[in-house]
């Protein structure tokens, strides 16, 4: 039989974790009741990130050039993930490494002249 009160201290953390976030999370928004700050009107629900009404509904679709560039930015992220601790460590495994990331930077490179011949960085 199992013994279940070793999970009791992580079943206790778990518990005053969500207390405290929802106290973080609801106790700001009533005291802003209670306290009468809570008072909408015209000027406090106008926009105010980009200074002009919305002029088309905000679920509408993206481009799809958004996505192509968001993947491209990811995997030369990614790039740079796997060299740097490649580049620290270099010299110590020696030259069938350095020929792997040479390889793994030339699929990278035709990757790149792929999305560039097929227009996926062209901006209109």
């Amino acid at each position: 039989m199992v013994d279940l009160s070793q999970y009791l201290p992580i079943l206790l953390f778990l518990g005053v974790a969500l207390v405290l976030s929802s106290a973080f999370v609801f106790l700001p928004m009533v005291v802003g009741r209670l306290t009468g700050s809570h008072q909408p009107n015209e000027q406090k629900l106008a926009e105010y990130e980009c200074g002009f009404p919305a002029f088309e509904d905000p679920r509408s679709q993206y481009d799809v050039r958004f996505y192509l560039v968001a993947i491209l930015f990811i995997v030369f992220d990614l790039e740079a993930a796997f060299i740097y601790p490649w580049a620290v460590s270099v010299f110590d495994i020696g030259w069938s490494a350095w020929a792997g990331m040479m390889i793994f930077i030339g699929e990278l490179a035709l990757g790149l002249a792929y999305a560039w011949k097929k227009g996926a960085l062209d901006w209109e």
